[in-house]
């Protein structure tokens, strides 16, 4: 596959900055919709489920017409002429999100609006997203969430990020590629993924499934957890949008989103109705200690998160961690860390870059599961 460039952000932002103008003069520019069109405008955008959610044509790679079907889940897209080099930048990215673009922020329940929403929130460990899709049996393209986060809180709400842009390509076709190189393998949300990382003035995370699908539902911490351990990002970032939509270079007409959604504030998953428990087992003796807390609960699963520390004064080169599991449970989905299991006994090893811990140093895993969370603590010992 051959590298790619983006140019996007400048291309937006001279939008952005255009848009304003010809506002004040009283014209019209990059529009706003109230219904459920068909958007031709190269940026042209809908609110739909009562400003929930922004679909948007986002046609900043081309001169060439492109229009989308706007519904009040998705949008398919039902013109998609010109084509790009597939070594350089796509034509567009038609898209749905919620958050913020550039000025235009949803307004139903967004807790991103107008300044972001820090990674350190206990909030952010809580909002989860889906999306189904639909591709067609021609062009080249990538279907992939596009998921900004800025370095501080946003002081407007019409700025380029300068953190992170995260994204996870469900599929692609074609000789194309994210920005960048590829770093390593990561194993999130139930399946195997490559991981780009690239630079465009911002960090740029690509989780490219190895096997193509076309749905997905996530936490958008299982992902940004990923980042933040390989030093890519931090949780002291701020979560600005989730978008997911499409780049296409050539074609693009049958493309759609079926159905998207973000949930926040616990509302999927509900929240636990009782309290939930930290466990903390006594130091084994073994030279080092790991220690569960379930950071979130609901019917049917929970999130949890493992410390691991060095009890000793003397660094310790590798980790392993065993515990078992109640009857039933199993964890769908762990990071930071290798994870084998013989039936609801667990263990987990150090991943290849947090085994060492000096003396009185300490790193994390964290998991989710379905089913009930252990009541009992996790041991740990070295090598």
């Amino acid at each position: 596959m051959t590298h790619r460039t983006r140019a996007r952000s400048r291309t937006v932002v001279l939008t952005a900055l255009l848009t304003a103008v010809l506002g004040l003069l009283g014209l019209s520019g990059a529009q706003t919709a109230t219904a459920a069109p068909v958007i031709c405008e190269q940026y042209g955008s809908a609110s739909v489920q009562s400003g929930r959610y922004v679909v948007m044509n986002n046609r900043w790679g081309t001169s060439a017409t492109q229009c989308i079907d706007v519904s009040s889940t998705g949008f398919t897209v039902t013109q998609a002429d010109g084509q790009a080099a597939t070594n350089g930048a796509p034509k567009s990215y038609p898209a749905i999100y919620y958050g913020c673009h550039y000025g235009n922020c949803t307004t139903n329940n967004n807790i991103l609006s107008p300044n972001g929403l820090q990674a350190s929130d206990s909030r952010f460990g809580s909002i989860t997203t889906s999306v189904s899709m639909t591709y067609p049996g021609s062009g080249t393209y990538d279907a992939a969430y596009d998921i900004w986060f800025n370095k501080s809180r946003p002081t407007t709400t019409t700025q380029q990020n300068d953190g992170a842009e995260l994204m996870v390509w469900l599929n692609h076709t074609g000789s194309i590629q994210p920005i960048g190189s590829k770093v390593g393998t990561a194993n999130v949300a139930g399946a195997t993924w490559d991981v780009w990382y690239g630079s465009s003035g911002w960090n740029v995370i690509s989780y490219v499934r190895q096997s193509p699908t076309s749905s997905i539902s996530f936490p958008v911490s299982a992902f940004w957890n990923d980042v933040v351990s390989r030093g890519y990002g931090s949780n002291s970032w701020y979560l600005t949008s989730i978008q997911a939509g499409f780049e296409p270079w050539i074609g693009g007409t049958g493309l759609a989103v079926n159905n998207f959604s973000v949930t926040t504030n616990g509302t999927t998953p509900p929240p636990s109705p009782t309290p939930t428990p930290t466990v903390t087992p006594p130091p084994n003796g073994s030279g080092c200690t790991a220690t569960l807390k379930v950071d979130n609960a609901w019917n049917g699963g929970f999130q949890g998160t493992v410390t691991v520390a060095n009890a000793g004064s003397s660094m310790i080169s590798g980790w392993t961690v065993k515990g078992t599991l109640p009857s039933g449970t199993t964890i769908s989905n762990l990071w930071n860390g290798v994870l084998t299991t013989s039936g609801s006994a667990i263990t987990v090893k150090n991943a290849a870059y947090n085994g060492l811990l000096n003396g009185g140093g300490s790193t994390t895993f964290g998991f989710t599961a379905s089913g009930t969370a252990p009541t009992s603590g996790f041991t740990c010992t070295t090598p």
